[in-house]
């Protein structure tokens, strides 16, 4: 395990169980903000609060396809890390509130990386899915976005596993196709990122087994 994968000190580590552990508590930052100050230092909190603010400024009112706050999802990924994973690096939680502001809003990377630096804005980048050419398959632009990613640096990978356990968690509420088209793709892609970390496999296998019957 890398050291982001090492839970902080005083955070416990979560109970065996075999339901998949849910990352849906933290969805304002008023609800986020106590809880992650009790668990890191002020100064992680406080640049966290700095990369909240921006990505605030940047999605303003959006809405997922299932109509809830785009915000909800940026704090599942945070909270996802920091409750789950035991991520502690300021720059990764930075990311992981930033990872869609590049690919879902007016926002660039060099915006990304003039607030918070390279190490930020390259991980942002890494999980930004481009662009697809004109008349480019979409399904196969994003599949080949995906494939990309066993070649991202383990920062990047940490964001976007928690970017997809955000996704999945909750995947019963999409309709079938979709469960299904998520599914093969988390399956194909996304769950050997987690193989090799002890926290986000475990995790990733008991959702799986869980899901079982949209293979």
């Amino acid at each position: 395990a890398t050291e982001a994968d090492v839970p902080p000190r005083g955070l416990a580590a979560p109970a065996h169980t075999d339901e998949v552990e849910l990352f849906t508590n933290w969805h304002t930052w008023p609800r986020t903000e106590p809880e992650l100050r009790r668990l890191l230092p002020a100064a992680t909190c406080d640049t966290v609060a700095k990369a909240v603010e921006f990505a605030s400024r940047y999605h303003g009112d959006q809405r997922r396809p299932t109509g809830a706050p785009y915000l909800e999802h940026l704090f599942e990924t945070l909270e996802v890390l920091v409750r789950g994973a035991g991520v502690t690096d300021p720059d990764v939680l930075c990311a992981a509130v930033l990872h869609d502001v590049v690919e879902d809003t007016p926002c660039t990377v060099d915006d990304v990386r003039l607030a918070f630096g390279d190490r930020v804005a390259d991980i942002v980048r890494w999980v930004t899915k481009p662009e697809p050419a004109d008349g480019a398959d979409r399904k196969a632009a994003k599949e080949s976005y995906l494939e990309s990613l066993r070649h991202a640096p383990d920062d990047a990978v940490l964001v976007k596993l928690a970017d997809r356990a955000s996704n999945v968690q909750t995947l019963r509420n999409l309709g079938q196709a979709r469960q299904r088209e998520y599914y093969a793709q988390t399956v194909r892609y996304i769950i050997p990122l987690a193989e090799p970390r002890d926290w986000w496999a475990g995790w990733y296998s008991i959702w799986r087994a869980e899901h079982q019957d949209l293979a």
